[in-house]
């Protein structure tokens, strides 16, 4: 309690110290000699402080609704510490917050709206109160269900809800609003409501199958109804689903491109949700084989998995075909990331399948081992190389001749050099990891398994790299080849610097589109009259029979565009 009371007070005297720093410093300028260094250290400061406070304001305050929700008595207790914590993180960060806000709120004009920490503190605090709102609310929702009221995880909700609300509407004011990271915070916020939804639709349908299994295996079910566990997995897919729908729709999340937009569509709406349902539909496949050529353990065991993975083999296919039905509005190299990185995964788990199959073969002749546990093995391996294998067949399409500018794209030669380079890397431990065992076995240290026994898992592993690195290794040398066999032809623009008020990511994606062009941002102060500004399409046109190493383009006022070419360095 007493180092409680010792923090506070020096959030106290630091929140004060920065007030009146803030305000002197009110009426300095930026452009003053040395002044631009202190400037973005007080924005930082100042910010990383308001975060911090609002944190510890939002804590105090849901502990002291958490105990209205939950008890018609609040002052007297038996939790003392509690109740005093909350009411000083209340009544002490609250009023400093809202201070310290106040003051940065009115100087929010030019360079403070344009600067990085505005923009990343709205970002950051819009998250936070975002994922801790959804969680505390679905939480107490779920296990109302099972006829429970836990009041703290609704206060909570409630609150953090309003913090995220108070911060969504600083990030869509009309003249306070930031420049910088405008869309880092609807990104983050369709991504944090697809893994909800989803996670909940695996869950829901897991136990739907699991409720069916076991109503099959043993007519008397024994613990809670089967339809809670669904109830509360339902609740979070809605959850979820309403807060991706928030971001990815109202918000335009969905039109977002090039930067952060396009990584999480990839990474996370193709990618993981690939790798989702690969795993669901391999293991679902090695149930259904166990169950068909396996009957070497108890039927209720045997299906123990099935239930998540059929979840998983519905819903990740589901949300890869609708997030991949996105990539036609993205630029080339954005579809042939999503592409190569679905090949790898197939091509993952195609090795993985292929490994685990030398690996049963091997154990099938060793005498040490029975006959049923290398099937399993067979069997897990066939499920995974049957999955796998189509996928990496359909993503990377071996069969299909590529060009010059595919091979010589940066994507298609990263991901080859990285899964040829982890495939030697992995396939040097294995042999590293053989020879261990079978100079084990010659020196007679460790009695017992034969040497077939000791080598044939990292013999398995050792050919699936082998081959995984060897085609890949030839796929580089021929694209080598083309690339070298292929006349270059030099752009017609080298590097774009473009000057503009407005969200730079469209544009910029229209200049490397049109023109190919390396392309520098410098974000001009919102201090002229907005209207309607120019279009990509309308930038493209603009840049369409320039022919300059470097060019410097200004966009605005309203639809302007001045394209200007730089005479190249001495």
């Amino acid at each position: 309690m007493i180092a409680s009371v010792v923090l506070l007070g020096l959030v106290l005297v630091i929140a004060a110290v920065i007030v009146v720093g803030v305000r002197a410093t009110a009426g300095s300028r930026d452009t003053e000699v040395g002044a631009a260094p202190q400037t973005s250290a007080r924005r930082v400061v100042v910010f990383i402080l308001l975060f911090a406070l609002v944190v510890i304001a939002a804590i105090g305050l849901s502990g002291l609704v958490g105990r209205l929700l939950g008890s018609s008595d609040i002052l007297i207790s038996d939790d003392v510490t509690g109740l005093a914590r909350s009411l000083a993180f209340t009544l002490i960060a609250g009023p400093l917050a809202a201070v310290l806000w106040w003051t940065q709120w009115r100087r929010l004009r030019g360079g403070e709206r344009a600067s990085v920490s505005w923009g990343l503190y709205l970002a950051a605090m819009s998250t936070v109160s975002l994922v801790t709102a959804a969680v505390a609310l679905l939480t107490g929702l779920a296990v109302l269900v099972r006829g429970e009221w836990q009041p703290q995880a609704i206060a909570t909700g409630i609150v953090w809800a309003g913090v995220w609300a108070w911060h969504r509407w600083m990030l869509r004011h009309r003249d306070k609003s930031p420049v910088r990271l405008v869309t880092t915070a609807p990104v983050i916020g369709w991504v944090f409501g697809l893994l909800l939804a989803a996670g909940g639709a695996i869950t829901m349908l897991s136990s739907l199958v699991d409720a069916a299994v076991e109503s099959l295996l043993t007519p008397v079910s024994v613990g809670d109804p089967w339809w809670i566990l669904s109830v509360q997995a339902l609740i979070w897919l809605l959850g979820g689903g309403i807060v991706w729908w928030w971001h990815w729709y109202h918000d335009g999340a969905r039109a977002l491109l090039g930067g952060l937009a396009d990584v999480a569509l990839v990474v996370v709406g193709t990618t993981l949700a690939a790798i989702v349902g690969v795993a669901g539909l391999a293991t679902t496949l090695f149930v259904v084989l166990r169950l068909m050529l396996d009957p070497s353990e108890a039927v209720g065991l045997i299906v123990e998995p099935l239930g998540v993975a059929v979840g998983a083999a519905l819903i990740g296919p589901l949300v890869w075909r609708y997030h991949h039905g996105r990539l036609h509005s993205r630029r080339h190299t954005t579809r042939l990331a999503a592409g190569v990185l679905a090949a790898g995964v197939g091509v993952v788990a195609a090795a993985s399948g292929l490994g685990v199959i030398v690996n049963a073969v091997l154990a099938g002749v060793t005498p040490s081992l029975v006959g049923s546990d290398a099937r399993t093995l067979l069997l897990g391996g066939l499920s995974a190389l049957l999955v796998g294998g189509p996928v990496w067949w359909v993503a990377w399409k071996p069969t299909t001749v590529v060009d010059a500018a595919t091979a010589a794209s940066a994507v298609r030669r990263l991901y080859l050099i990285i899964v040829f380079g982890l495939s030697a890397v992995v396939a040097i431990i294995t042999l590293l990891v053989i020879g261990y065992r079978i100079f084990e076995y010659v020196l007679g240290d460790v009695p017992g398994a034969g040497l077939l026994d000791r080598v044939r898992a990292p013999l398995g592993l050792l050919a699936a790299t082998g081959l995984v690195a060897a085609y890949h290794f030839v796929v580089w040398k021929r694209d080598r080849s083309l690339i070298a066999a292929t006349p270059r032809s030099e752009p017609r623009i080298a590097r774009v610097i473009l000057v503009t008020e407005v969200d730079p990511g469209p544009l910029a994606q229209a200049v490397t589109d049109a023109t190919g062009a390396a392309v520098t941002v410098w974000r001009a102060t919102a201090s002229r009259e907005s209207g309607a500004a120019a279009t990509p399409e309308q930038l493209a046109e603009a840049l369409a029979n320039v022919v300059a190493q470097r060019v410097l383009v200004v966009m605005g006022p309203e639809d302007r565009i001045d394209v200007i070419p730089l005479q190249d360095k001495d």
